[in-house]
């Protein structure tokens, strides 16, 4: 497995003389590091689906997603990610299914489905990540696949922050 230098620690001589030689205080595959980034994203979308509940419905604007749209798309997009990675399904990725909208189930689809992502993700060899996959018709590495939807999942995480603060609502990490 390739591994990420992810921080390095230098301790200096009681005397102050010079620095000794940095060690690595700690690394992590490229697997581990995607693996955190879904759980973290997990934590936060599913936090947010339970201080909105009430409000899925909520929309700016009309011809925008609504909170309860935007949660929903994470799911299918998790759903289309681990069928990407996995080969499950045939490669034809999970179509949209039937929006959630109960607070609590749809909490639940959401740190479901990227505890299926993780599952994926940890399950990928250092050859597996560099595999080509096709995603929205463009050619790219199963780790692109990944990185990819992450970056629009973040985009996705600011767009529901603004909707909770839009709507008075505290992120409950914000607290």
């Amino acid at each position: 497995m390739r591994t990420i230098r992810t921080r390095t620690d230098c301790v200096r001589g009681r005397d102050g003389g010079g620095a000794k030689p940095c060690s690595v205080a700690h690394a992590q595959t490229t697997q581990t590091a995607l693996s955190k980034e879904a759980g973290t994203m997990s934590d936060k979308f599913a936090g947010l689906a339970r201080v909105m509940a009430g409000k899925y419905d909520w929309k700016p604007g009309e011809g925008v997603r609504s909170v309860g749209d935007v949660f929903n798309l994470i799911v299918t997009e998790n759903g289309l990610l681990v069928t990407t990675l996995t080969g499950a399904g045939g490669g034809r990725g999970g179509g949209r299914g039937a929006q959630v909208i109960a607070p609590e189930k749809l909490q639940e689809s959401l740190k479901t489905s990227y505890a299926n992502v993780q599952k994926a993700i940890e399950g990928l060899s250092d050859a597996d990540l560099k595999a080509p996959v096709k995603l929205f018709g463009r050619d790219m590495t199963k780790e692109d696949a990944v990185r990819f939807l992450f970056g629009d999942q973040h985009e996705h995480l600011g767009q529901s922050i603004a909707y909770a603060r839009s709507n008075g609502v505290v992120p409950p990490w914000s607290k």
